[in-house]
């Protein structure tokens, strides 16, 4: 399984750690940045590792910040990207298993598990179907018909 996995500087730390194990587990990790402790600006890095699982590059995701919710939201705005911010094992498990997650979001500060029990749940729980299917289809209709009209084009002046 390749994973792109990314932070910014209030994730860098676990986001080096979580590579070494991910690693150690067997994975194949594609590293997105950022890759410093300088103040730097997470949309562009949710959205490196959005476009990547966007675009089938790879085949989940990993985002790391302080809180997580930057990540989260900057991620699903991407077509085909249900990112979600875990903070315990149960929410992981259900992100996958009811929300079909292709990308997990830790906060760093903000964790109630080890985040390697974190991954680990997440990755090895698989979508469940059934009536979670048809909620996951209804957020893709969502998802279509918000992307599918163009801009609204202003009226030349006379």
């Amino acid at each position: 399984m390749k994973i792109a996995i990314g932070a910014d500087h209030g994730g860098i730390r676990l986001k080096e750690e979580m590579k070494k194990f991910l690693a150690s587990e067997g994975y194949q990790t594609i590293d997105m940045g950022t890759n410093t402790t300088e103040s730097c600006d997470y949309p562009v890095f949710a959205y490196k590792v959005a476009k990547a699982v966007s675009d089938k590059k790879v085949d989940v995701g990993l985002l790391i910040c302080k809180s997580g919710n930057g990540m989260a939201i900057a991620a699903n705005k991407l077509p085909r990207v249900r990112a979600a911010i875990c903070y315990d094992r149960s929410v992981a498990l259900l992100s996958r298993q009811h929300n079909d997650a292709n990308i997990l979001v830790l906060g760093s500060e903000h964790l109630f598990d080890e985040p390697e029990g974190i991954v680990k749940a997440w990755l090895g729980a698989n979508f469940e179907g059934g009536r979670h299917k048809r909620r996951v289809d209804q957020i893709s209709d969502i998802e279509k018909k918000s992307c599918v009209n163009p801009p609204i084009k202003k009226k030349a002046k006379k």
